[in-house]
């Protein structure tokens, strides 16, 4: 008796080389260094300084010591938020035993227990700059209406589950070393001599909620608006959405057609953490108009 004859055989499905090789890894990730606006202005300055080097250097601007050994570590001291970070439900929402205001269920997930696939997925990249010559005052935020979200579904299709939503407003050309670089955030909310970064009104994020979205980025330092923060960041985080912050790079990405990515260090008990965000964008694929 003759065995059967064989069907088609099954595509084997793409191994992680085979994708990269046809992708462009685009980092989306802001430099973090002591010069640069990668802290929350009035939260714990990020520090990094060398505890050991290769051999002992004296000089009037501090001595460093190869007492270890023969090798360069370094030290940090550093806030969940800084550079490019998540926020995880824990940032806002307390938890639902707590007795305080805006407690529930998502005031148990902390960073570390947020599912790594929640983080990742299609990007859908929605311009939201502030139109040219639109003002505001001093320390307040322009606010992106549900109508912006809309009209870019219009051209672009509706909003999913599956969609990562990245918010370009553009904010990350401010994000410069020194003097500079006060325009991005200090300027915001310390001084309040500059107007703010456009960010989501509560209805804006209460669709892209009611759309099934579960991750938001944004290039600018917060979801929330520079004058009001605390609203958009509970309407989401107490869903269980989370908020990937300090983006760059989003100009780079298509409205449609990008992977996104990221991966914060897995801290225990944390309200965020940093980590590196990337987009693998089809090689070939259209640059954004």
């Amino acid at each position: 008796m003759s065995a059967p004859a064989a069907g088609p055989a099954t595509p084997a499905a793409p191994f992680l080389p085979d994708v990269l090789a046809g992708a462009t890894v685009v980092d989306l990730s802001v430099l973090v260094a002591e010069d640069l606006p990668c802290f929350w202005s009035t939260h714990q300055p990020f520090q990094h300084k060398t505890w050991n080097w290769f051999t002992d250097v004296r000089s009037p601007a501090g001595s460093v010591s190869g007492r270890g050994g023969p090798y360069a570590t370094r030290w940090m001291a550093i806030d969940e938020h800084t550079g490019t970070h998540v926020d995880a439900p824990t940032h806002f929402i307390p938890p639902e035993d707590s007795g305080l205001p805006h407690a529930g269920p998502a005031g148990h997930l902390s960073v570390d227990t947020l599912p790594l696939t929640q983080l990742m997925g299609p990007a859908a990249v929605v311009d939201v700059s502030a139109p040219a010559g639109e003002d505001t005052a001093g320390g307040v935020s322009p606010l992106v209406t549900p109508e912006r979200l809309t009209a870019w579904e219009r051209e672009h299709g509706e909003l999913s589950g599956t969609d990562v939503v990245l918010l370009r407003t553009g904010w990350d050309a401010h994000y410069r070393r020194g003097e500079a670089g006060r325009r991005y955030l200090h300027d915001v909310v310390v001084s309040r001599t500059a107007p703010g970064w456009p960010a989501p009104s509560v209805e804006a994020m209460e669709l892209l909620l009611a759309r099934g979205v579960r991750c938001v980025g944004i290039d600018a330092p917060s979801i929330g608006a520079a004058h009001d923060p605390v609203p958009v960041h509970v309407a989401g985080l107490r869903t269980g959405a989370v908020y990937i912050e300090g983006l760059t790079g989003l100009d780079r990405l298509p409205p449609r057609g990008a992977w996104f990515c990221f991966l914060p260090l897995k801290i225990e008990h944390g309200t965020g953490a940093p980590g590196r965000a990337m987009a693998l964008l089809p090689t070939g694929s259209a640059p954004p108009a």
